[in-house]
């Protein structure tokens, strides 16, 4: 079988299908996705809400942070509750009705089966934090899996110390790091790995005390590039001084200028073999991945996971010892065989199911844990169960869901954004692909406008002292003015995302004064989009090598082709590795 174009139900665009992924398709006895990649990864982050926090009560009246809002129509009991025996998620079980279609019965179960406040688990004094685990004295910080000690951090793994990153591994003390592994007391760090003693890095690897550097391998004492003795960096680190927020700004713009003359791969990517995408590490034969690491093969279109994964297509955050998965979001965890799953761990066999762990052979189940052969939260015997899938699969089929839209969901299809808790705004998919409030309700999707602020401003942001070290501890009693929500600020992005004003919390100012670093002007959410800035979208585009150097194994320009994150129009300079090693290495 060759590759097949078709065309997307959802944004009308062509697409294919590779021969590859009908083999794939097969194995999972399910039928070509309908939609397209791009259509399908929104489609999924649109029922995953990560950042968007609210104060609401429980079903066991108590009162707690939730990513679900007020008007979601999901009931909620906080973690403890909803993690005990206390109460028996089969008691909510319904029998499947043939007269209805089956996406719609499931929202209706949705409605009624309680669900866990926060995504959060094994985690101590981090109530804050959502889709997160192995986390300890932790705030805001999100989609993470063990964290200790840190505070708005993003899409990190074992990280310690660490204040205001994005998709930062295995590190300590790191401020303002993104895309990076392996750093240590370093701050605004951009894919670089086994770095310490450094700031404004980028695309460097096993440097120490080095400032405002580019594709630098095993180098210390360098600033912008250039060597100096010990006893000189020394000194000019002190004239650098990044406990002024002033000197802040005058180094992050030397420092774009000096990166946009940079040579880039044309992939943030190590050991990998026969693999596309961006952020990738430690892969085989995996095609189409982002922000994904931990010795994965034979995966595609995956987002953010990895870890001992395999055999999987299609998912957001999934992994850690796990094979099998598609369409699925936050799922895996020692597990085979999910399908259309979300925040499902252990277990096998599990379809259409949300919050259910450690199950085996369930279908279309919300919060059940450690069960089997259930249906709509309803027990069934082995042969019971057996029998009905195939019917419910057939019933799918022939009266599938129909939204608001027109768009047809039949069996194998991820579930509707118009059926999710969540507004389009609250979600992931606001992070990757943003849409106004007007783009979101033409294509379907809800909006939420935000609450109305409840607080006054104590502090603007040209009002705080330039330097750290002249910052008094009552900071912490004032509100703080965010720079963007200032008129001559306001931007696109903040107006959905920013929250106009912030406290410093003490952790956090203590780690500033500790490590020198001014404080920041920004709210959380602005400084996390500003980090979400920096990184390349989602998306491949096939370009050329751009080195045209004589003393590479070519004659005139390089011939080699790849499929990069670096759009076409983009002004970056964007190597193939052969010509980048041969420049960097």
């Amino acid at each position: 079988m060759g590759p097949e174009i078709r065309n997307c139900q959802n944004c009308k665009k062509d697409f294919t299908i590779e021969p590859e992924d009908f083999v794939f398709y097969e194995r999972i006895k399910m039928p070509p996705p309908t939609f397209c990649p791009d259509c399908r990864c929104v489609r999924r982050m649109s029922w995953r809400n990560e950042r968007s926090l609210y104060r609401r009560k429980s079903l066991n009246d108590k009162d707690v942070i939730t990513c679900f809002s007020p008007e979601s129509g999901i009931n909620v009991y906080d973690r403890d509750m909803w993690w005990s025996d206390a109460w028996d998620p089969l008691s909510y079980g319904v029998e499947y009705d043939f007269e209805k279609s089956f996406f719609g019965q499931y929202r209706e179960l949705l409605n009624k089966v309680p669900m866990p406040a926060l995504f959060l688990s094994r985690a101590t004094n981090s109530d804050y934090c959502n889709h997160t685990g192995e986390a300890k004295n932790s705030y805001l910080s999100h989609a993470c899996w063990g964290i200790e000690d840190s505070n708005y951090v993003s899409k990190c793994g074992n990280v310690k110390d660490s204040e205001d990153s994005l998709n930062v591994t295995d590190s300590e003390l790191v401020y303002e790091g993104s895309s990076s592994e392996k750093i240590a007391h370093s701050f605004y760090i951009q894919n670089s790995e086994n770095c310490t003693n450094s700031a404004f890095l980028y695309q460097c690897k096993g440097c120490n005390d080095c400032f405002g550097c580019t594709n630098l391998r095993g180098k210390s004492y360098h600033i912008f590039n250039q060597p100096y003795s010990k006893e000189e960096y020394g000194r000019k680190l002190l004239e650098l001084d990044l406990g002024s927020y002033r000197n802040v700004l005058r180094v992050k713009e030397e420092f774009e200028k000096l990166k946009l003359k940079a040579i880039r791969k044309y992939a943030n990517t190590y050991k990998v073999e026969n693999t596309t995408g961006d952020n990738v590490g430690e892969a085989s034969n995996c095609k189409a991945c982002f922000d994904f690491w931990g010795g994965i093969r034979d995966c595609k279109f995956c987002i953010n996971g990895g870890v001992r994964l395999s055999d999987s297509y299609d998912g957001y955050g999934i992994g850690e010892t796990s094979e099998l998965i598609y369409e699925s979001v936050d799922t895996g965890l020692n597990g085979t065989k999910f399908f259309f799953d979300i925040f499902v761990w252990g277990g096998h066999n599990v379809q259409y199911s949300y919050a259910s762990h450690g199950c085996q052979n369930i279908f279309a189940c919300v919060a059940l844990r450690n069960k089997q052969y259930c249906i709509l939260n309803k027990q069934y015997t082995k042969e019971e169960y057996e029998a009905l899938v195939p019917q419910i699969i057939e019933h799918m089929n022939t009266m599938p869901y129909i939204d608001k839209l027109g768009r047809v969901y039949k069996y194998g299809e991820f579930f509707p954004p118009e059926l999710s808790p969540f507004s389009y705004n609250e979600t992931i998919a606001q992070e990757y692909f943003p849409l106004t409030k007007e783009q979101a309700l033409v294509q379907g999707y809800k909006w939420r406008d935000p609450d109305t602020k409840q607080y006054t401003v104590t502090k603007q942001p040209q009002d705080l002292p330039d330097h750290i070290k002249d910052t008094p501890d009552s900071i912490l009693e004032e509100v703080i003015g965010c720079l963007h929500a200032q008129e001559n600020h306001h931007t696109a992005n903040c107006e959905a995302s920013c929250v106009t004003a912030f406290k410093l919390i003490p952790a956090e100012l203590q780690f500033y004064k500790r490590m020198n670093l001014s404080l920041p002007r920004l709210c959380p959410n602005c400084r996390h989009y500003e980090r979400l800035a920096e990184r390349n979208p989602l998306r491949l585009w096939t370009r050329g090598c751009m080195c045209d150097k004589p003393n590479h194994s070519h004659q005139g320009g390089c011939p080699n082709q790849f499929e990069t994150s670096y759009a076409p129009d983009r002004p970056e300079i964007v190597y193939c590795e052969s010509c980048y090693n041969s420049e960097v290495v």
